[in-house]
This record gives structure tokens, sequence and C-alpha cells, in this order.
């Protein structure tokens, strides 16, 4: 397998203690390592509530941010080092959806203009007929009518539109992998099963990696290979989406699980959880970032910081109640993503 994309023990903060002891420091991302492989593409889900890390994992990956420890490698190169063309070629190959589709847009330009951009910029195109050629497939791609997408304005569409045009701006660059960051929130329901097929051809026709960042499980279930579950900047679960979904072992993971609607009245959704307690900085938290949540919580949860725990074949769990149960992981493990739901591999760096 060759490795396109790795992050290796990177840790993002945000702020600062200050000169005086004052101020505050937020750790984004915590000690995250994982591959995406170029082999074998993957739709991998980035999933947690809001201010557990997710986007901040994204921009890592997008090349927007620096890790603030640790390094990422692009084609087994340090990000930091790369050349200009290089960097460049990145640019390319790795293409963001975000949230909400109509701040990707300038209202004062047809659509047009974000698929023309592209081709440009890149010099994608030899002739005003191919290029024509080009946007009109990438729109087909992605469920649209050319003929009744072209030549409007974004306020002439709708926001399931305007959001698979960028799906199709995207796909022009020929991308290895795409971050798709909350891509179906701001949309009607009815169109969100439309984008989400339209993301789940382009990785298995077109074999392009995805990392889909969403807080909703029921649509990573769906679409997804694999799943990356984060609380306050620490993957606390990975494995393949059907042993995670169907039999979460985290604390915070079966709460998420709980949380879900079901389509039964009658039922239940969960009991409402402890909420996380933002008064305590991420510098003081000494042991486990869920202990003042977690329903299992043990005295030593507070003082000991977990190690992460493989559970059988397709499940890793970072929790000190499978201390004595599971196998504790290499510290220098990365997480590589396999296609057809298969087992999550440890490969221990040398």
């Amino acid at each position: 397998m060759s490795a396109f994309i790795e992050l290796e023990h990177v840790t993002k903060t945000f702020g600062s203690s200050g000169l005086f002891g004052g101020g505050s420091v937020t750790i984004a991302v915590d000690d995250v390592s994982l591959t995406i492989d170029e082999d074998e593409p993957a739709i991998t889900t980035v999933a947690g509530e809001s201010g557990s890390g997710k986007t901040t994992l994204t921009r890592l990956l997008l090349g927007s941010h620096v890790p603030t420890d640790g390094r990422m490698l692009y084609r087994g190169k340090d990000f930091t080092k790369l050349t200009r063309r290089e960097r460049r070629a990145f640019q390319r190959e790795v293409q963001p959806i975000f949230q909400d589709p109509f701040e990707s847009y300038n209202p004062f330009y047809k659509v047009d203009h974000v698929l023309d951009a592209p081709i440009k910029n890149f010099k994608l195109a030899g002739s005003v007929a191919e290029k024509k050629r080009m946007i009109e497939d990438a729109l087909e791609m992605v469920g649209l009518v050319p003929e009744e997408t072209l030549g409007r304005f974004p306020h002439q569409l709708s926001g399931g539109q305007r959001q698979r045009i960028m799906v199709a701006r995207a796909l022009l660059l020929k991308p290895r992998v795409i971050l798709a960051d909350e891509p179906v929130s701001m949309v009607d329901a009815s169109l969100r099963a439309t984008i989400l097929d339209s993301i789940r051809r382009l990785n298995r026709d077109l074999g392009i990696s995805v990392v889909y960042i969403t807080h909703d499980l029921t649509t990573a279930y769906q679409i997804s290979d694999n799943i990356l579950v984060m609380y306050r900047g620490t993957i606390v679960e990975a494995g393949t989406v059907d042993a995670v979904i169907q039999s979460p072992q985290h604390p915070y993971t079966q709460l998420l699980i709980e949380s879900i609607p079901q389509p039964d009245p009658k039922n239940r959704w969960g009991s409402e959880p402890p909420q996380q307690n933002w008064e305590i900085t991420d510098t003081e938290i000494t042991g486990c970032k869920f202990a003042d949540r977690c329903p299992a919580v043990m005295d030593r949860c507070h003082t000991v910081r977990p190690a992460q725990y493989l559970i059988g074949e397709h499940q890793l769990a970072t929790c000190l109640l499978y201390e004595d149960k599971g196998e504790m992981t290499n510290p220098d493990i990365t997480s590589t993503f396999q296609t057809e739901k298969q087992a999550i591999t440890a490969a221990a760096s040398n």
C-alpha cells in the first residue's frame, strides 16, 4: 500500500498561556495519527459533537493549518518542505467541499465562474470546446443538467444544486482525496441522499478517497467504510463503520448512538448525558478527557491518560475499561483505512 497523506502524532493548539501565565490554550487536535492510502480509496467518517476537533483535523489535512507538534507527510515528504510545484500538485489532488455552499460563491458572478476558475488556474483545457465538455461531464456526474444549471446566479439555484456544483468543481481537478466538511448539514433532507450518493459514486467509480466530516452518525453509517470518533481533540474510538456503529465500545460513542432518534415515538432517545465542563481547560486535564461526563468513570480516569486498545480486528478504543481486555497498540501506531469495510490495520512506525 502507498501512503498518500500521513499525519504522525499531530497536535494543533490555539491560544497562548501568556507571558505572565494569563490566557488559555485550546488543544483542538491532540496526538492524532492516521494514513490516507492511495491504492485503497475509502470513505472515512470523522464524527463528534461541536468542538471535538473535526474541522481542525480537516484543515490540517487540507494544509491550511500547520501542526503545532508532529508532522504531515504528502507522498512521504514533510508538507512544510514541499517545493512550489509539489504544493501546487497537492492543491489539485486534495479538494474541499464546505458546509455552506452559498459562501463559496460570489453573488455577482454566475455559477459558471466557480467551474471556469479551476480549469483556468490549472490549465486543464486546451480549447473552449474542451472546457465546455469537461464542465458538462462534471455536472452530469453529480446529477445536474448543464442546460438547467449554467448561466444562472447562485440565488437562482437551490442549496442542493449549489452544493452539487461544488462537488462537480472538485471533480474537475481529478483529485485523489475529497475533504467533505458537513456537506449536507445545510440542505433539505430530501436532497441529502442525492448529494451523499454523488460522493459515494466518486469513491466507487473514480477511486477518490473521501474524508467525511459530520456529527450525523446516520449518514455516516450509510456511506462510510470506516469511522473515527473524536472528543475534545482526541480519537476515542475508530474502526470499520459496521463494528463501531453496531457495537460501540467507548462510553462517548455509546452516548452518541443512544442520541439518534428512533422511529418509534414511544421509545426514549436515551438519558441526557452530563454536559462538558468548559471551565476546565485542556491543559488542566491530566487523565481521560471524557471523565467528567462518563457514566462508567473510575477514580483513576481522572489521573491516568488512557492508551489506545485494539478490540478484535476491526476496532480500537481509547479507554481504561479495556486496559485488561484489549491489546494496547504501539505508541507509534498509524491507522490505515481500507475499502470494503475491512479491518483497520495497525502499522507501527520503525
